[in-house]
């Protein structure tokens, strides 16, 4: 698995985990929600993305979106 990937898997994990518990807790979870949506759309604009960060130094491959040349 590469960083691109893993970012997609962990992007749905929180999508489902905040539509979860804003329907079993508080809707003031889908604000986790709209987090994550915002920041996979700066993420499009500018490569930045601090999880892709944290992967890339836990030693996950760099994939197509998130490579080497983009990181600041």
């Amino acid at each position: 698995m590469n960083i691109d990937r893993a970012i997609f898997a962990f992007a749905g994990v929180m999508i489902l985990l905040s539509v979860t518990l804003a329907h079993f807790v508080s809707p003031y979870w889908l604000l986790l929600t709209a987090f994550v949506g915002l920041n996979m759309l700066q993420a499009a604009f500018t490569g930045f993305c601090p999880a892709a960060l944290i992967l890339s130094k836990l030693g996950l491959p760099f994939g197509a979106a998130f490579c080497e040349k983009n990181k600041p």
